[in-house]
């Protein structure tokens, strides 16, 4: 199937999306913030720049969108392949998810922990904060 939008009509579109500081991540933010942790935001010394880094507890969050890091859960309706350009997206979305597993694997290599959260996973924040708290306290 080809692309539905012009080439320019798709370089505006993908031109709106962010790396950071995405809607996701700024609820998951505001919400720990809200829960008495202090943080650091996208530290460039940590392998894969977590999006919240807690040096002193040697913990790192990641707010990962489910589409963009291809969420495993098969019941995630977030997660899904789009229709056109598979020759493209394939492949690209398939090096975003090795990328985060290598990165995972050298944050345990430094003695880091790490906590994924999922886009998908928002709609339930009194969940999250418990994972959250569960995972900052022990």
């Amino acid at each position: 199937m080809a692309d539905t939008l012009t080439e320019t009509e798709r370089s505006q579109r993908m031109a709106l999306i962010h790396g950071k500081d995405t809607g996701p991540e700024l609820a998951v933010r505001k919400m720990i913030y809200g829960m008495g942790y202090r943080y650091r935001l996208h530290d460039k010394r940590i392998p894969g720049k977590p999006d919240l880094v807690f040096v002193g507890r040697k913990k790192a969050i990641f707010v990962h969108g489910c589409f963009w890091h291809r969420h495993p859960d098969i019941t995630c309706k977030l997660a899904r392949m789009p229709k056109s350009r598979l020759d493209f997206w394939g492949p690209k979305l398939e090096r975003n998810r090795q990328r985060d597993e290598q990165v995972a694997r050298e944050l345990a290599e430094q003695g880091w922990q790490a906590l994924t959260i999922w886009e998908c996973q928002l709609t339930a924040m009194p969940s999250v904060a418990e994972t959250v708290r569960s995972f900052l306290d022990r």
